[in-house]
């Protein structure tokens, strides 16, 4: 019974890991593959009508789309007018 246990412990964990790894698809790729990859997929999301354009404050870090934004006079996009007025961090 208790190989049994431990056989059935195994199976799982070999289970766990082979989904680990299947769910990356990109194991082999390096940090600079990636980067032109990224990079084309938002290119290809703002080119994709009804998906507004989403930029980060600069204060706090929220994600809001780029319409909704309040920019600063150097070009700096906020939430708000009062993160605007704090400045970024």
């Amino acid at each position: 019974m208790k190989y049994l246990l431990v056989l059935l412990i195994v199976a799982v964990a070999a289970w766990v890991m082979l989904g680990r790894r299947r769910g990356r698809g990109d194991q082999g790729r390096t940090s600079t593959d990636q980067q032109p990859r990224k990079h084309n997929q938002a290119e290809k999301a703002a080119r994709t009508p009804g998906v507004p354009a989403m930029v980060a404050c600069t204060h706090c870090g929220l994600h809001l789309p780029r319409a909704d934004a309040v920019a600063d006079a150097q070009g700096r996009l906020f939430c708000g007018d009062t993160h605007r007025l704090a400045g970024p961090r």
